[in-house]
């Protein structure tokens, strides 16, 4: 196995990780307090993992862990609760499904990481196989909720490629701790504003938000920041499209959903493309070591 391989699957545990979400939220949390949801989510991780590594920023990373934590969980995980509520899951779904190209452009414009071939084909083919497995047709359409949709696109792409940029020389887990406490300190005080007092839970809903905290937040942030670290930005996007297949796969295996012809031809296009990515991003893997680590003051 190559180096580029291992760490593609260490990346690999995030989007399956976030695509488990999906039951659980539906299944076992409650609907009507989003913000909640999300602020219980993100903030319990971060302060897990700053449990764990103890080291609180310095310098810069004060305000840069602000702005990581709004762009990759704070106002993403509001955004994308606007979307669920406004949009068919197919259609949010399949807005998500240009992150991919957002963080090849964008890592072109900010890292100099030149477009590859079969990046920006996986890219396309990726794509496609998100449309033929999740998307149902255009019916009514929200604009708002579009807008919602593709701003969280755009602000997670965005905010993963300043991860890369930003956390060069950085400990891995104290990066995403302190974007975890960040995005949810900042959830926590739009819930309050938004949503008044926390929701009541039940034992199954504080098992539920455990495993979304610890194992779909913590642990897949973790993995996710991680694969920036050592693949290409591109890449790392393409393996986030095996979000909505672990989605597909968790609906035929537990809830009993049926897998069509089409769907099954979708999750074979979406492997392809990110097979395509990973293909593409290995020479930055085979040349490129990250320096050691010097602490956050020289992130």
């Amino acid at each position: 196995m190559t180096t580029g391989t291992r760490w593609a699957l260490v990346t690999a545990v995030a989007p399956i990780a976030w695509g488990s979400t999906y039951y659980v939220t539906h299944r076992f949390l409650p609907a009507d307090q989003p913000l909640w949801g999300a602020a219980l989510r993100a903030l319990p991780a971060g302060l897990l993992l700053l449990a764990v590594r103890r080291e609180r920023p310095r310098g810069d990373w004060w305000w840069r862990a602000l702005v990581l934590g709004t762009l990759n969980m704070g106002a993403f995980f509001a955004l994308v609760y606007v979307a669920a509520q406004l949009l068919p899951t197919s259609t949010a779904a399949t807005i998500m499904a240009v992150s991919p190209a957002a963080m090849i452009a964008l890592a072109w414009l900010a890292l100099a990481e030149k477009p590859r071939v079969r990046a920006v084909a996986g890219a396309l083919v990726g794509l496609v196989g998100v449309v033929l497995m999740l998307f149902s047709g255009i019916g009514a359409v929200s604009p708002a909720g579009v807008a919602a949709s593709a701003a969280a696109m755009l602000m997670s792409a965005l905010g993963h490629v300043l991860t890369k940029k930003w956390t060069a020389t950085a400990d891995v887990l104290s990066v995403t701790s302190w974007q975890l406490v960040a995005g949810g300190l900042v959830l926590t005080a739009a819930a309050l504003v938004v949503e008044g007092a926390p929701p009541a839970l039940t034992p199954t809903g504080v098992a539920a938000f455990g495993y979304v905290s610890v194992v779909a937040t913590a642990i897949a942030f973790s993995a996710w920041f991680t694969g920036l670290r050592h693949l290409d930005a591109g890449a790392v996007g393409l393996i986030g499209l095996l979000n909505p297949v672990t989605g597909v796969v968790l609906g035929l295996v537990v809830a009993g959903e049926p897998l069509t012809a089409r769907q099954a031809l979708g999750l074979v296009l979406v492997l392809v493309g990110v097979l395509l990515g990973q293909r593409a991003g290995r020479r930055t893997v085979d040349r490129t070591r990250p320096p050691a680590y010097k602490g956050p003051d020289h992130g």
